[in-house]
């Protein structure tokens, strides 16, 4: 046999072997096609529909034509409008919108003055959202069908714009927290993923066959250690974050740590069901790259969630790293509590509970 014919025989085998492997065939097939989706339909620099407040204070027909104009600008869509400006910024604060517009009192003066005719009060801390809410700064109004006689001038009315949160516009104020998500997510679902998986080469399982141990007790046992981990992880990232970027921390350690623990908690359970549904420390891995690679697309890390696709968004909302990346940066950046945002909290605290169920369900004391 010669040397060509020995190689083409080993090739041949792995091509067999490969295409017994369901896991890493599907991921050789998925991965590409996925990113591709995702970078093709999903990736969009371009801000659109960004959730915005109006607080009309003057109540007249000028402000309800700037508002209307501001809307079909499609860079904003307005969700709320409240009394007050304290009230829109609470809910900036709390993440239900990301900017408010606030039209004074004495607006149909400031027209006829040709002053600004408002103030947008913009969560600085995504600098992609608010570079998009700084370009409605100097856009045109069309005022005549809502202005008095007389009342529009020759100048064109513009807003004023303040930035909360980062003012100074420094994209590390909004990379750092993000990044925990996106560590922890790569972390805690690779280590816990293959928990299970490495007992059972190892042979280890077989020696908690003969435990009383429990399905339930097993997967939280093999949980905690990790909880040390995560919080580990953070405090570095955030600490550096601090001493190194001057990353400012305007919310409470207690609400950090809350949402925190959620976050691991929903990340373990989803590595332990991984280890159950893997055969090999191979095909959990692959099964975590499968994961990671959307939650760093489309949690919001490096692209505004608002512009991307509806679909796309139906997809980013059952990643946890959606969620956490809303929480971190609301209780970090925007010194938010955690009942503030307890609809997200919530949400990962259910998917913890979930994905531990099912797991606890699949994982059975046996060899097979």
């Amino acid at each position: 046999m010669s040397s060509l014919q020995r190689m083409s025989a080993v090739a041949t085998k792995e091509l067999r072997q490969l295409s017994r492997d369901r896991v890493t065939f599907s991921m050789v097939v998925m991965i590409p096609l996925i990113q591709l989706l995702l970078f093709g339909f999903a990736i969009n620099t371009m801000v659109r529909g960004i959730p915005v407040a109006v607080v009309d204070l003057s109540d007249s027909a000028a402000a309800r034509v700037i508002s209307e104009q501001v809307r079909v600008s499609q860079v904003v869509d307005i969700v709320a409008q409240y009394d007050t400006p304290a009230e829109a910024e609470a809910a900036i604060v709390a993440g239900k919108v990301r900017a408010a517009l606030v039209l004074p009192r004495d607006l149909p003066q400031r027209l006829a003055n040709g002053a600004t005719v408002g103030q947008w009060m913009v969560d600085g801390s995504d600098t992609m959202v608010g570079s998009a809410l700084l370009g409605l700064r100097t856009m045109p109004l069309k005022l005549e069908a809502g202005v008095p006689p007389g009342a529009y001038t020759q100048r064109v009315p513009s807003f004023e714009v303040a930035l909360f949160f980062n003012p100074e516009r420094r994209s590390e104020v909004n990379i750092v927290p993000g990044l925990t998500a996106i560590i922890l997510t790569m972390t805690m679902i690779l280590f816990t993923s293959v928990a299970l998986v490495r007992e059972r080469e190892r042979g280890n399982m077989e020696l908690l066959i003969t435990t009383p141990i429990r399905p339930l007790e097993l997967m939280l046992g093999k949980l905690l250690p990790y909880v040390f981990v995560g919080l580990i992880q953070i405090t570095i990232i955030l600490g550096l974050g601090r001493l190194v970027f001057n990353v400012p921390f305007q919310g409470a350690l207690f609400d950090l740590s809350v949402v925190t623990l959620a976050f691991i908690g929903a990340s373990l359970a989803l590595g332990l069901l991984i280890s159950t549904i893997a055969k090999t420390q191979m095909e959990a891995m692959q099964m975590t790259v499968f994961i990671l690679m959307p939650s760093i697309l489309l949690s919001g890390f490096m692209f505004p969630f608002d512009a991307m696709p509806r679909a796309a968004q139906h997809i980013a909302e059952l990643l946890p790293a959606t969620h956490f990346m809303r929480l971190i940066r609301g209780v970090y950046l925007r010194g938010a509590t955690a009942g503030q945002m307890w609809a997200e909290l919530l949400w990962l605290l259910a998917f913890a509970a979930i994905m531990l169920t099912i797991a606890t369900k699949r994982f059975h004391k046996s060899l097979d």
